[in-house]
């Protein structure tokens, strides 16, 4: 028999998950960690208000390489969605504020491109991904880490952002507006979010290790935590973390699996602590995980699923005939992965500080299929396969991109002048971006994001490649220049130049005008 095939086969009776298949779970994850080259991964397993298991594996860091266990804090992003939609459930239960209050309501100020959609725009809207803007429209106001935003400058700008979409007809995930639900949960409470969470909810719930922030796990001290990783050129190496504080209500928690596996156990418990107290009313829970915005399910599909969608900080989904919560967060060098089936009382987290996906979704997912009593199934393989091979197709296609630009950079007479181009670009929500020369080298560096700055190679007589200096971003973008009868650039426009690159880069949404 196969051999990950057989640590799936194992998993048929995990409800009396004993010390063989205990065993063979440890293997899968050791697997998984050589496989998709993570440092580390701590997995939590609950059921029926029990932990069945709660492990580490790898290091926390390649540079301190101290042991990842389950104690190890890990930043879950967008996992911390699930805690903003709970912090306004909480406020609703309180009577100070409504689902379907007006955002203007709480930020007077708050605008949208479209001035009937600044009116009618809702809380709920700000937290069900259906307010018009794209999937991470906006994200460079705080992404990578080190942009000089604030969140009244995000939720000032936000009426630049022209939506991709109608207001309220699909769902595009977007982080700008979570950030502005945040802004209403500080001056609804008059505590920051990250207040907000910890005394209002991690405090009572128990979750005693975890920290709104990762500038107030810093403070605190805490020394085990993980550094962030992410391929170069094929090896994960060390990165900065990556989460600007600015952006917490959309995903800057710090937590490990016991804390989360304690919040698996609060939810799956009607939101009621260990103590009795019930932190949400049913009411509000209803809220929290109906389906608020749908989306196309596949007629056939991995898990039989009937429907999909997003509730309220939370995706929505069936599998096998079970409802299921889940959330995955990313973050640049680590992803995190949060599952709960509650009619089956079960609970699945797995936290990684590296950012492959296919890593968390082999354990999640083999977990899953055990409890589900699905045999047949490899996923180790599954995604193990598909791996090589989009990382192969993304290879190929980014070397023959800078392949054509190495050829074009020999015709010196085609190639656009430093006095057509150089000089500082604007646009209206994400601020000045400047292009430089130097005699030798061009040189892009974005005002309000100062760690996206690179060299810019060229490709074509009026399009150059922005190659960033940070190569763990692997988010090298095309940079079109309009020239004007005299051949003078009045404006840019940007976009990745390969599907790989993380959708909060999202330079297609700019809209450059040089000064």
């Amino acid at each position: 028999m196969n051999k990950n095939i057989s640590l799936v086969l194992i998993f048929l009776s995990l409800l009396s998950f004993g010390q063989v298949e205990e065993k063979k779970l440890d293997e899968l994850i050791q697997n998984t960690l050589k496989t998709f080259d993570v440092p580390g991964m701590s997995v939590g397993i609950v059921k029926d208000g029990k932990i069945v298991y709660a492990k580490g594996f790898g290091v926390n860091s390649l540079a301190a390489r101290n042991n990842m266990d389950e104690n190890t804090l890990v930043g879950i992003a967008s996992n911390s969605k699930g805690f903003t939609g709970t912090a306004l459930a909480i406020l609703a239960d309180e009577g100070k504020l409504n689902w379907d209050d007006k955002v203007t309501k709480y930020i007077p100020e708050f605008q949208m491109y479209d001035p009937y959609v600044t009116q009618e725009v809702t809380i709920k809207d700000l937290v069900t991904h259906r307010a018009g803007l794209g999937l991470g429209q906006g994200d460079l106001m705080f992404f990578p880490e080190g942009g000089n935003l604030t969140v009244n400058d995000i939720v000032h700008n936000v009426r630049y952002l022209k939506p991709e979409n109608p207001f309220r007809t699909t769902l595009d995930y977007n982080n700008i507006m979570f950030i502005v639900a945040g802004e209403v949960i500080h001056r609804v409470s008059g505590l920051s979010w990250a207040e907000f969470i910890e005394k209002k909810i991690m405090k009572p719930v128990g979750m005693n290790a975890s920290f709104g922030s990762y500038s107030r796990a810093k403070r605190a001290g805490v020394t085990n935590i993980i550094d962030a990783h992410a391929p170069v050129d094929g090896k994960a190496v060390m990165v900065p973390h990556d989460w600007n504080e600015t952006a917490n209500a959309a995903g800057g928690i710090m937590s490990n699996i016991k804390d989360m596996m304690t919040w698996a156990e609060f939810l799956m418990n009607g939101f009621t602590t260990k103590d009795g107290k019930k932190l949400v009313s049913d009411k509000q829970i209803q809220q929290l995980w109906n389906l608020q915005v749908s989306t196309p399910v596949a007629l056939k599909n991995t898990y039989d699923s009937n429907f999909g969608g997003y509730g309220l900080g939370w995706f929505v989904t069936d599998v096998k005939g079970h409802k299921q919560v889940y959330h995955t967060g990313g973050l640049i060098g680590t992803v995190t992965q949060f599952t709960l089936i509650p009619d089956m009382k079960l609970g699945i987290i797995v936290l990684t500080n590296q950012q492959s996906g296919a890593a968390f979704n082999t354990i999640t997912n083999t977990v899953k299929d055990s409890y589900l009593g699905v045999t047949d199934r490899n996923w180790l393989k599954t995604y193990g396969d598909r791996m090589t091979k989009y990382n192969t197709d993304v290879d190929k296609g980014k070397k023959e991109i800078f392949e054509k630009s190495t050829a074009f950079a020999k015709n010196k007479n085609q190639q656009i002048k430093p006095e057509q181009i150089v000089g500082t670009y604007h646009d209206l929500w994400f601020g000045d971006v400047t292009i430089s020369h130097d005699g030798k080298t061009y040189r892009i560096v974005c005002k309000n994001s100062p760690r996206l700055k690179g060299e810019l190679l060229p490709y074509t007589p009026n399009v150059m490649i922005a190659k960033w200096d940070d190569r763990s971003y692997d988010a090298d973008a095309f940079v079109n220049f309009s020239l004007d009868e005299n051949g003078k650039a009045q404006s840019a426009k940007m976009k990745p130049i390969s599907d790989i690159t993380d959708f909060s880069f999202d330079f297609e949404d700019l809209d450059l005008k040089k000064k």
